[in-house]
């Protein structure tokens, strides 16, 4: 019997501290252009940036952060995944701080920052409250960065092969899948929820929405490592995780042993308002 991966999607949020290493290998980081713009749009220099992250998983973008001098307090719920950050930080990094603890519920006393970012992590921050407490840690005037990846299989005929290969295991393909034609649940066009929900907020102004551009090859083992990465295949059965992985990995060997990858990464910004 196929799996549909969707269905078990309420799980997919803490999933990612099963394989946590995998994550760190095998995520790509985000454009140095996207740090330099962010930081521009703080009106700030580096060192003079006090940054909250928000769901900073294993440093992807903490480590980018963090190389500009900027001082980081990185909220991190999975303590495995907490773990690995830490490890990446414990030397020649005192100016970043990580504390295994979800947004939600992190007890900021009467702190706040210059900075509010968060790395393909902020549509799992509860909508209930994600906005009004961005506010509340925020200075006026303070920057809100919330920015994702998206990968897509640049090579069309072996997108179609993979494809293929999911629909022979699974119900439906997953969310945020490689091998979609285009990304579905993107949030990286201007019209997305982000987009809405942040024009929507009195608290908030001056939202910009930036998009980069770029590719690069990966191997077939990188390729099954980036798709272990992913919420929506560790939420498999193990049993259908690894025939997918598996026929996977039989289609890009087929190829050469090797794809591109087209990445497309969002960025949006605003700026807290005077409280």
């Amino acid at each position: 019997m196929t799996e549909n991966p969707i269905d078990r999607a309420p799980e997919r949020r803490v999933a990612f501290g099963e394989a946590a290493e995998q994550y760190d290998a095998a995520r790509p980081g985000y454009p140095d252009e996207l740090v330099t713009d962010v930081l521009e749009f703080t009106g700030r220099r580096p060192q003079g940036v006090d940054a909250l992250e928000v769901g900073a998983g294993t440093g992807k973008a903490t480590l980018a952060f963090a190389a500009r001098g900027v001082t980081l307090t990185c909220l991190e719920p999975d303590p495995r995944m907490a773990a690995v950050l830490t490890r990446h930080c414990a030397a020649g990094m005192p100016h970043v701080t990580v504390e295994n603890v979800d947004f939600e519920r992190w007890q900021a006393s009467d702190r706040r920052f210059v900075l509010l970012l968060a790395g393909q992590a902020w549509h799992w921050v509860d909508p209930e409250v994600r906005w009004r407490r961005a506010r509340e840690l925020l200075v006026p005037g303070g920057t809100i960065a919330l920015f994702w990846n998206d990968w897509l299989v640049a090579d069309e005929p072996l997108r179609h092969e993979l494809r293929a290969v999911h629909h022979r295991h699974l119900q439906g393909l997953p969310p945020h899948s490689i091998v979609d034609a285009q990304p579905r649940e993107s949030v990286m066009a201007p019209n997305s929820w982000v987009w809405e929900e942040l024009r929507a907020q009195e608290d908030f102004t001056d939202v910009e929405h930036r998009l980069y551009l770029s590719r690069h090859t990966r191997t077939t083992a990188g390729i099954v490592d980036l798709l272990s990465s992913l919420s929506s295949y560790l939420i498999l059965t193990e049993e259908t995780r690894r025939a997918v992985l598996s026929d996977v990995s039989r289609t890009i060997d087929a190829h050469g042993g090797a794809l591109e990858l087209e990445t497309r990464t969002g960025l949006f910004l605003a700026r807290a308002t005077p409280a």
